[in-house]
């Protein structure tokens, strides 16, 4: 495996590859996660109870007897419990803590049991009986399309007259692909622990990648203001969107707990009932036309996608939005109509998950340009160019100018030479000629993702910076860590500002007590926001200090200079914590609540018009794959990668980040098939049905490189790029590679294959193939 990064600027603390600052106590054990906190005395335990027999109908009883008399159980929690509103929705008031009246998914939360151990709760859960009149459920998108219903009403974009560019294109195709979902299978489970406190006060300890919203949402259900809450977070074992909206309830339920017996409360998801209980990445279906030219330059294009949100919105609005807004992925559509339909189903909602639905919309991008290539018998690579954004084709569907199409380009070409991606094609080309059952495929695909939260108001953050007597400095902020390496980043930037050694810099956990009202750890943003907010905290401190140094020591500002732990002061020097106690002796403030909102942000989503992003990330991935065209079977032989973090803050997190993308993204295109049964039960809920990418999965040559950025033409964070959803997309080479090995088979004939490519999906499409008649014209 092949890393390479650019060279360090001329920064002391930031652009280096610092250790996360997790990272010997994750390896180690020793790392606290919300389990392992040492647990309070007279804790009780928080287990949901849901009818394991109904998928949707009304209640008719639900007799709880035997669960309140069983072994240890100390109260049983319904509806009736809650104290203020039975809601632990994001936004529209439509998701109970407790399901009322009605059964509206399989897994749908009825009851809850505390117990004095978790073990006992588990086992009382068992004993409830609840009589269901049961309706046929809606459980696909077809369902959902027959019955015309959805969660939220339906939205496009419209770019141009693609009716009329549809009609003058001299060639068209259509199709249809699936589009799976993915369950986030983070290493820590749902888990949250209520401390009840005077006055109806709630101290939780949660999960979460956004305290804010499960602030509001206890608050709201205990019927108390947001000050009487408290929530904390110091670590989270993995989010990746599933800890953003669906965190809410668990700990709405062990603060209910908390609240019903005066005691602590824990809620800890079994990792079965998780899976079952807690929603995925939204799976769409994408139907498409496009009208191109015999070079194959689009012409118009026509989007359409279904997404199977569940039972209600949560972030189906956010996400499918941003399924449109990535649906041109790099692509120039001089005509286009994009279409979305929210799909209610009788499911658990789907949520946030890495990428937040741009992976789907870059995915059917990729579709149709594989399509193009193959009715013109072209490489794809060559379509993928030809319709690059560039100079007077730059203004994307949703009105906004793209700004940076060079640096798309550069990165290509460059991927293009290292990966030695023309002397390969004729490489597979020999290869498939002379192979009869297995066949290679090559692809090459780029990647362009938007920056910035398309919700206006969660573009903005705040720190809070304290510089003690002794030199020491006390860092919190809005962001929460979920192994990204967040709070390095953060650290480093103030480390550097303040001219000292990361080991100077405490950092702490996440808390609404200090930073409030925060935005979600989520659309890549956690660094631009969190590190530009600590940044101006830090310089506010900083000019103080200079301001104080300047008079007390006779000496202009511009010849002081914060570094190697001192301040320089003209010809002299003083540690920095020394200053620090003089500048506190003369009454000098030496804390600072920093604040950053991200600039240029207009979007208008109800005129679909403005600005949506502060700038693009950029990628493109190089992968090869062998397939199995007896069993279906695949194999990734080599990947490429090249990534756009402009001047990175850390390094080897990014390239962590890159590879932990890639895998992610290429476990869900591959291997990871969410599978319910015709009642709507999740069969697939364990690691055991469930497979998501090991370590043996990883490619032998996987080369990860930094592209050598000049900054980021925007003025973020030291002029650096988001990187945690990105690589997500750099993953649909590896699906493209096999639709390529697959198009081998019959020249002209778009492979039928939807995502994930799993070996039963890769034979099925292989064996349509083959009953194919070649379609070139």
């Amino acid at each position: 495996m092949r890393h390479e990064h650019p060279a360090p600027h001329e920064y002391s603390v930031v652009n280096k590859p610092t250790v996360h600052d997790s990272a010997v106590k994750h390896v180690s054990g020793t790392a606290t996660y919300i389990d392992d906190i040492r647990e309070p005395a007279g804790l009780l335990h928080v287990v949901p109870g849901w009818c394991r027999d109904a998928i949707r109908g009304r209640i008719i009883s639900m007799d709880l007897e035997a669960v309140r008399n069983a072994s240890g159980v100390v109260a049983v929690l319904t509806a009736s419990d809650v104290p203020g509103k039975n809601d632990c929705s994001p936004s529209l008031g439509d998701d109970p803590v407790f399901a009322e009246g009605e059964i509206q998914f399989y897994g749908q939360v009825v009851f809850a049991v505390v117990a004095k151990t978790r073990d006992e709760a588990r086992r009382a859960a068992l004993l409830a009986k609840i009589e269901v009149e049961h309706v046929t459920p809606i459980l696909t998108v077809g369902d959902a399309i027959d019955a015309d219903i959805t969660v939220l009403p339906d939205y496009q974009f419209r770019k141009g007259s693609p009716e009329t560019g549809m009609a003058q294109a001299g060639r068209k195709l259509s199709g249809s692909m699936r589009i799976g979902g993915q369950e986030h299978f983070y290493l820590e489970g749902q888990v949250a622990m209520a401390l009840p406190g005077e006055d109806g006060d709630m101290h939780v300890y949660s999960s979460t990648q956004h305290p804010t919203e499960v602030q509001h949402t206890v608050a709201k259900v205990l019927g108390q203001p947001d000050a009487a809450v408290t929530i904390e977070v110091r670590r989270m074992g993995g989010g990746f969107g599933g800890k953003e909206s669906q965190a809410n309830q668990w700990a709405a339920l062990a603060a209910i707990a908390a609240r019903a017996t005066g005691a602590p409360c824990k809620c800890r998801l079994d990792r079965d009932d998780d899976m079952i209980m807690t929603g995925k990445r939204h799976d769409f279906r994408a139907d498409w036309a496009v009208g191109f030219d015999d070079g194959g330059q689009i012409r118009a294009i026509d989007m359409q996608y279904f997404a199977r949100c569940g039972y209600s919105a949560d972030l189906s609005l956010g996400v499918v939005d941003r399924t449109m807004f990535h649906s041109d992925n790099s692509y120039y559509y001089p005509d286009a109509i994009i279409n979305t339909r929210r799909l209610k189903t009788d499911t658990v909602s789907n949520t946030a998950f890495r990428g937040f639905g741009g992976p789907q919309g870059t995915l059917a991008a990729e579709r149709v340009i594989e399509a193009i290539a193959i009715s013109l018998g072209k490489d794809p690579l060559e379509i993928r160019k030809a319709n690059f954004y560039r100079e007077g084709r730059n203004i994307t569907p949703y009105g906004m100018t793209v700004d940076e199409y060079e640096t798309l380009h550069t990165i290509v070409t460059q991927l293009e030479a290292s990966s030695q991606y023309w002397e390969r094609r004729e490489e597979v080309r020999t290869f498939n000629a002379g192979s009869h059952v297995l066949k290679k495929g090559l692809a090459l695909t780029p990647v362009k993702f938007g920056i910035a939260f398309t919700l206006k108001h969660l573009n903005q953050a705040g720190a809070l910076v304290h510089v003690y007597t002794d030199g020491s400095i006390h860092l919190n902020h809005g962001g929460t860590e979920m192994g990204q390496g967040l709070y390095q980043k953060v650290a480093q930037v103030v480390a550097e500002e303040f001219g000292v050694s990361l080991d100077r810099v405490r950092i702490t956990a996440t808390h609404t007590g200090k930073v409030p009202n925060t935005g979600p750890t989520a659309a890549s943003s956690g660094s631009d926001l969190n590190g530009m907010a600590a940044k101006r905290a830090a310089e506010a401190i900083k000019a103080r200090m200079v301001a104080f140094a300047a008079q007390e020591f006779d000496i202009e500002p511009e010849l002081i200079e914060f570094r190697d732990n001192q301040v320089i002061l003209g010809n002299e020097a003083m540690d920095f914590g020394a200053l620090a106690r003089q500048a506190h002796l003369n009454r000098i403030q030496l804390s600072e609540a920093g604040f950053y909102a991200t600039p240029k942000i207009t979007w208008e989503r109800e005129t679909a018009s403005g600005r949506p992003f502060l700038y693009f990330a950029y990628g493109a991935a190089c992968s090869e794959v062998t397939i199995d065209t007896m069993t279906g079977e695949m194999r990734v032989d080599r990947v490429d990668i090249l990534h756009d973090v402009g001047h990175s803050l850390n390094p080897a997190l990014d390239i962590g980040q890159i590879e932990g993308g890639f895998v992610q993204g290429m476990g869900w295109l591959t291997t990871e098939e969410l599978v319910w049964d015709e009642k709507g039960r999740l069969r697939t809920h364990a690691p055991s049905t469930y497979k998501i990418p090991t370590a043996s999965d990883v490619p032998a040559a996987f080369n990860v490189s930094l592209f050598e950025s000049k900054g980021n033409p925007e003025d973020t964070i030291y002029r650096s790029k988001a990187v945690g959803e990105p690589p997500i997309m750099l993953a649909n080479s590896v699906f493209s590679a096999i639709v390529d090995a697959v198009a081998s088979l019959k020249p002209g004939v778009v492979p039928p294959l939807d995502a994930p490519a799993t070996p039963e999906a890769i034979l099925k499409a292989v064996t349509a193939m083959k009953r194919m008649e070649s379609a070139a014209e």
